[in-house]
């Protein structure tokens, strides 16, 4: 099935709100400390004695529950909210040395950056997706094939060894992961990884885009998409479909995961179809 669709006429790039959710959430937390400690220290403080930090942290754990519910936050970051005070409180009883803390930050900086700065956590691609990307593209015979968020090279790897004929390139930009990546592929002759950033990088070379990111950005992303990327080039989003944009296709993959590849024809060109063939899971 085809589908006609024009760019939106929002500007091509990240969008400018990317780092809010964090910001707010951030701000809800502190909102309900600065709630139980304005309230609690005063009538601790003039009796000169020590806050009862179980019962503070679970204090605030229920103020930021509360807002958590009030503002409609998702599930996830109202368990968030609940639990962040009484871990922290029972974490600091253990006396751990805060160097741990920076280290662990470190590491969870160099594997997670685009989490960080746009909300794009590392999703890794498995092996049954990549054969179903060699099914959908087993017709390219010019095959130039981007794959934005590259992780550790689950896509490129066996995708640049299955087609010597094509060229693949990687970008990523989380440096443990982007290391990774480049390791595995140093020697692969058609296989281009990349440090960069995925709104900096230029799609006009590529026929072929893959993207397993998250939702938020993939409103930009479909505008920079259909502004770059010549007619008739295809766009598969892993998991994420580009919100008010039907699909030209769908491909349901069979693993574990129930992976749904969404997938997307640029311009006036012919619409994306899978493979005949069943796509069957590799050792």
């Amino acid at each position: 099935m085809s589908s006609s669709f024009s760019p939106a006429p929002d500007p091509v790039g990240p969008p400018s709100t990317m780092l809010a959710p964090q910001l707010r959430q951030l701000a809800l937390q502190f909102a309900a400390g600065l709630a139980v400690l304005s309230l609690a220290w005063p009538y601790y403080g003039i009796r000169g004695e020590e806050l009862p930090w179980p019962a503070t942290a679970f204090a605030i754990a229920a103020v930021a529950a509360l807002l958590a519910s009030l503002t409609r936050q998702a599930w996830w970051w109202r368990l968030i909210h609940t639990s962040f005070a009484p871990l922290a409180w029972g974490v600091s009883r253990l006396a751990i040395d805060p160097g741990w803390f920076l280290l662990l930050f470190i590491g969870l900086l160099l594997v997670y950056r685009g989490a960080l700065g746009g909300q794009i956590p590392l999703y890794l691609s498995n092996r049954p997706t990549a054969d179903a990307l060699a099914a959908l593209t087993a017709e390219r015979r010019d095959l130039r094939f981007l794959d934005l968020g590259a992780g550790l090279g689950n896509v490129l790897y066996p995708l640049a060894r299955a087609r010597p004929d094509g060229h693949f390139t990687g970008v990523e930009n989380a440096p443990a992961t982007w290391l990774i990546g480049r390791l595995r592929t140093a020697a692969l002759t058609n296989c281009d990884w990349r440090w960069g950033d995925l709104w900096k990088t230029d799609l006009t070379g590529h026929n072929v885009v893959y993207a397993f990111l998250s939702p938020p950005p993939m409103t930009a992303l479909w505008n920079k998409l259909v502004s770059e990327m010549p007619s008739g080039s295809l766009f598969i989003s892993n998991s994420f479909p580009v919100p008010g944009v039907p699909p030209s296709c769908e491909v349901e993959v069979g693993d574990s995961r129930q992976t749904r590849l969404y997938c997307y024809q640029i311009g006036n060109g012919q619409p994306a179809r899978a493979a005949s063939a069943e796509v069957t899971r590799r050792a």
